[in-house]
């Protein structure tokens, strides 16, 4: 979440690049945000038939960099504040001048983290604020981007390849934890858009059981000293486990499940009635 920006409520993914020194912004993103297209991927293969010089020049300042996104990091097409101004030429969008300024802005922004990377955090839980989350659940949601984190510092200590088999390690943990790979969970719970986050739509205890079959990797990876993508495989399988266990107890001990299909979508949708019926009352 520290890398996603928002435009207009429009999250927008970026990624800081070591080689220039610079931010860079995922372009499907960009182009969700300013189109509102359902499929931005087609979106952008049409603007470069229609502006042949945009396209000439595309891999010049549309770099492949390595993204979070829900089953890891993988290498996604960005472009920084000078290739976005240029590609947004060829969008026809009344938030295009808008857009411009909050680039701008953003910049600023990361100058200022840079400096001072509690700001970052601090943005982060504004922006969670804003769209409605409470703020003991914004407190685990930063926890578990931390436990993240940690691990993912340890894959990348320990062989395992960003993009595809991060993907598969985060799968491998959560179908030990909770029976469901992330793609199956979101489905489960009606999350059908690329951008939407499954961890943005966990509840309190989701949060906290996805945290401990995290961190439970972790902590096996490192005991174990497990290198490559087999032997962390099994690590995370064996973590996952561990959190899977705890999950079926509570379950057991409370009678409910853990896992639900509630979203953060119905879960505002409610407290935004709730709300509107006690000023009513």
């Amino acid at each position: 979440m520290a890398n996603i920006k928002l435009f207009e409520e429009k999250k927008i993914r970026s990624a800081w690049n070591d080689a220039d020194q610079k931010l860079y912004f995922v372009v499907e993103d960009v182009v969700a945000a300013l189109t509102d297209s359902a499929d931005p991927k087609q979106y952008v293969k049409r603007m470069k038939q229609r502006d042949p010089e945009l396209a000439k020049g595309w891999v010049q300042f549309v770099p492949a960099l390595s993204v979070d996104t829900p089953g890891g990091r993988q290498r996604m097409s960005c472009a920084n504040a000078q290739g976005l101004l240029r590609i947004i030429q060829s969008i026809p969008s009344p938030k295009a001048e808008p857009f411009k300024l909050w680039l701008a802005k953003v910049g600023n922004e990361r100058l200022e983290e840079i400096e001072n990377p509690e700001l970052a955090q601090t943005r982060m839980k504004e922006i969670y604020k804003a769209k409605g989350y409470s703020d003991e659940w914004i407190e685990k949601r930063v926890r578990g981007i931390a436990v993240r984190d940690e691990l993912t510092a340890e894959w990348k200590k320990r062989g395992v390849k960003e993009g595809v088999e991060y993907a598969i390690l985060t799968a491998d943990i959560s179908k030990a934890t909770f029976g469901l790979s992330p793609a199956d969970y979101k489905k489960f719970k009606g999350l059908s858009k690329p951008q939407e986050n499954l961890r943005d739509h966990m509840t309190d205890l989701e949060l906290i059981f996805t945290m401990l079959g995290e961190a439970a990797t972790t902590e096996i990876a490192r005991n174990k000293d497990a290198q490559g993508l087999p032997e962390n495989e099994r690590a995370a399988v064996e973590g996952g486990t561990v959190a899977g266990n705890a999950r079926k107890e509570l379950e057991k001990k409370s009678g409910r499940k853990v896992v639900t299909s509630k979203n953060f979508k119905e879960l505002s949708q409610r407290k935004r009635r709730e709300l509107d019926n006690g000023k009513k009352r």
